[in-house]
């Protein structure tokens, strides 16, 4: 009798546990910011609202953010704080088409972060070969923190240097 129980619970977790990776919350923000390239502006969700910034983002992050929002780009209607960048962060553009060949690709955990690459063609709807077969590359550190994996930092990686999303929000606290 107690077998049936401790099997039911086993295999709970077994689902549980290959359910959830380090990519989840770089899959969800990578699923918005893909569906907001292939909108109109009205339909634009912001991978920084506060639900997914409280979902998906590390308690650091969002702190970081908070206090860049104190420095808007732009003037908001509302009143209330700003969004601190005026371009979508992940694409590090404010043009652009919708997202083609989307990968993402956990790497090894380096001690309590994992990287997430994704790649991704940005401009296939430019007639100019050469720009129209880049391939924008950015990273995501990916933490465990309250249980599950959030990610503390995105890197856009553009002729192998490496920016920070981060390093940018604290500047922006700063009024730089």
């Amino acid at each position: 009798m107690r077998t049936v129980p401790l099997a039911l619970l086993f295999a709970s977790f077994a689902t549980f546990a290959s359910a959830a990776d380090a990519t989840d919350p770089v899959r969800q923000v990578m699923d918005m910011t893909k569906a907001n390239w292939e909108s109109v502006d009205a339909g634009w969700k912001f991978i920084f609202d506060p639900e997914p910034l409280a979902k998906l983002f590390s308690k650091r992050f969002q702190t970081a953010y908070k206090e860049a929002a104190k420095h808007p780009a732009y003037e908001t209607e509302n009143n209330q704080p700003g969004d601190p960048f005026g371009y979508d962060v992940v694409t590090d553009s404010q043009d652009g088409c919708p997202l083609q060949n989307i990968t993402i690709a956990p790497g090894q955990p380096n001690g309590a972060v994992t990287s997430v690459k994704v790649t991704f063609k940005l401009w296939t709807c430019i007639d100019q070969a050469d720009i129209k077969d880049s391939v924008n590359e950015v990273d995501f550190d990916v933490i465990t923190e309250g249980g599950r994996f959030v990610i503390d930092d995105i890197h856009r990686v553009s002729e192998g240097e490496r920016d920070s999303v981060f390093s940018e929000m604290q500047d922006l606290a700063k009024g730089e």
